[in-house]
C-alpha cells in the first residue's frame, strides 16, 4: 500500500457512507494520533487498539485501530465529508501564517508539523506549519 493515510480515510468515509458503528483500521502511531484529533475535536466517539490474531504462518497478533463513530440524535453522519490534501506524488505545505480554514471554519484541518500532528487552529496559534494530511467537515 503506498498512502496508508487515504486508505484510512477511504474506510472512514465508507463507514459513514454504510452507517456502521465502527470500524477496524491497521494501525500506527500517525494513524492513532489523527483518531485522538477526530475525537478531540467531536468526530467519533472514541477508538482504542485491538490485537487481533494473524492467519499467517507465524500467528503474530496484529494490532488495528478500532475506532468508534459517532452520529446525531436522529442518526445524521457528523463526519459529512474527508478530503485528503497531501498525498506521496504531492506534498503540500502551509507556512503558519497560509493554513486556511475548511468550510467557513466549520471543518478542521490536520496537519503533522514539528511539534507533532495538530489541527490548522493549533498550529496557527502556537506559530507553526507543516504538511497538511487532511480537511474534515
Amino acid at each position: 500500500m503506498t498512502d496508508p493515510i487515504a486508505d484510512m480515510l477511504t474506510r472512514l468515509r465508507n463507514a459513514v457512507q454504510a452507517k456502521h458503528a465502527r470500524v477496524d483500521i491497521p494501525a500506527s502511531t500517525l494513524k492513532s494520533e489523527i483518531a485522538k484529533i477526530l475525537q478531540d475535536e467531536g468526530y467519533i466517539s472514541g477508538f482504542k487498539m485491538v490485537e487481533e490474531p494473524s492467519d499467517g504462518p507465524k500467528k503474530t497478533p496484529v494490532k488495528r485501530l478500532r475506532i468508534f463513530l459517532k452520529y446525531g440524535p436522529k442518526g445524521e453522519r457528523v463526519i459529512s465529508g474527508i478530503q485528503r490534501i497531501s498525498r506521496p506524488g504531492r506534498r503540500v505545505y502551509y507556512s503558519r501564517t497560509d493554513v486556511p480554514p475548511v468550510l467557513g471554519g466549520l471543518g478542521i484541518s490536520i496537519l503533522t508539523t514539528s511539534r507533532g500532528v495538530m489541527t490548522g487552529r493549533e498550529a496557527v496559534k502556537t506559530g507553526v506549519g507543516g504538511e497538511v494530511l487532511c480537511n474534515v467537515w
